[in-house]
């Protein structure tokens, strides 16, 4: 009932944001009288904010058209390489017409990028991609919001991320991959490579885990504790609700996003409370740039999409709750996940010493579990004074974190180059 009644909401407050719109619009425009009377631009800072705390947020376009390498402008082209029901596996195509820039782009080292399917969509993910597409060959998982899931479709659980991941890895190829996983995937991406290291399978040249539940015990947050605090019938009871009939995916169980945005606002109400009234105040003054960076962020923050109620059922039972992979006692589809067989991967953690999501030591519990990586193919690194969301974004991301990453891929891709000359000699 409760997603009938959100529903209902969205559509009576429709009316009334596209009139504030309006309204913003029509006392900062030259052309319109209104914006001549007296207080106009108060009145229309004042409505645009209206219009921005209740209209719609849809998911955000990634927008990742060209980049600038070595003086070079090199268009990026979107490709879905892969759609399955519940994720897209997206590869972000860089093209030159230099025949050096090509030779270039196509030594540069594959990474895909293992985008959270927590609430946000992967365009959350924009300022990551960007910035490893400079020096990489860049995939990235796209994840479906589930109210758009047909029920024909079937089920989505745990164990089928799992199994996207590795059917992602085996179609790019393992052997001279890079896999990056931001926050909640790193659980599932963990035992996706463990899998497959104790089946004999070629596993990616190395994995970064940033910002991630390995260990959920360490630590614990405010979200770990939501999760101990309640029993997984709670859960299942009272924040699992049907998708209503105007969306493809009617009649799915799902945890709506609504739900998830809540809970993120939740966190640091104040915070955003003050947020909205500094772009409130850079209306006032014309001061734009600031008042776009406010629209930007938090038109990627504001859109969220429904997660697959197996799937959210099954996430918080394994990892906030029972800590199977922190514990050795998780099976996936029957086979027993097992890190300490990874010894072909390399592994690097990365941590926010603010983060407020993950804590300290949740990421680095990975070196803990891959017993048998080599102690000089491990790398941890704790960003200082970076909380949760600038692991990945944000100028410490491009400037602090990215170079020590980007570095850590060369150096194992280097190795692998080696050895693959070696051979064919």
């Amino acid at each position: 009932m409760l997603y009938q009644l959100h529903e209902f909401q969205r559509a009576m407050l429709s009316p009334l944001t596209a009139w504030a719109q309006a309204a913003s619009k029509s006392f900062a425009n030259p052309a319109s009288p209104l914006a001549y009377v007296p207080g106009a631009t108060r009145l229309s800072a004042g409505y645009e904010l209206l219009y921005r705390l209740g209209k719609d947020y849809e998911k955000p376009e990634f927008n990742l058209h060209q980049i600038v390498k070595d003086g070079h402008n090199i268009p990026i082209i979107e490709q879905a390489i892969i759609e399955k029901p519940f994720c897209r596996l997206m590869r972000f195509k860089r093209f030159a017409d230099d025949s050096d820039a090509v030779t270039q782009l196509k030594d540069e080292p594959v990474v895909l990028v293992c985008a959270p399917l927590s609430g946000h969509h992967a365009t959350l993910l924009r300022d990551t991609v960007r910035t490893l597409l400079q020096d990489h060959k860049v995939y990235l998982t796209d994840w479906i919001d589930a109210r758009m899931v047909p029920l024909e479709a079937g089920e989505f659980r745990l164990d089928d991320y799992v199994a996207y991941i590795q059917e992602f890895i085996r179609h790019i190829g393992a052997k001279n991959l890079h896999v990056i996983s931001v926050c909640q995937p790193t659980v599932p991406v963990l035992a996706a490579i463990s899998l497959m290291a104790s089946r004999g399978e070629d596993t990616p040249r190395t994995m970064t885990m940033m910002g991630g539940p390995i260990d959920a015990r360490k630590s614990p947050t405010s979200v770990n504790s939501l999760a101990t605090q309640h029993s997984h019938q709670w859960f299942e009871n009272n924040v699992i609700f049907t998708v209503p009939p105007n969306y493809p995916g009617v009649g799915r169980k799902v945890y709506p996003g609504f739900l998830q945005h809540t809970g993120f606002v939740a966190m640091n109400p104040e915070r955003h409370a003050a947020s909205h009234w500094d772009f409130y105040q850079s209306l006032l003054r014309g001061d734009e740039d600031d008042a776009e960076a406010h629209r930007r962020f938090y038109d990627e923050y504001n859109a969220v999409l429904d997660m697959d109620a197996d799937y959210y059922l099954d996430t918080i039972r394994v990892v906030f709750q029972d800590f199977n992979l922190a514990e050795g006692t998780w099976d996936v589809s029957g086979e027993r996940v097992r890190p300490q067989d990874i010894t072909k991967t390399a592994l690097f953690t990365i941590e926010g010493e603010l983060d407020d999501i993950s804590g300290d030591g949740q990421t680095y519990a990975a070196h803990d579990l891959c017993t048998g990586i080599p102690e000089k193919d491990k790398r941890h690194f704790t960003a200082e004074k970076c909380g949760h969301y600038g692991i990945f974004s944000g100028r410490r991301w491009r400037t602090i974190i990215y170079p020590q990453l980007r570095d850590f891929i060369l150096e194992h891709n280097k190795v692998a180059k080696v050895v693959k000359e070696k051979v064919e000699a």
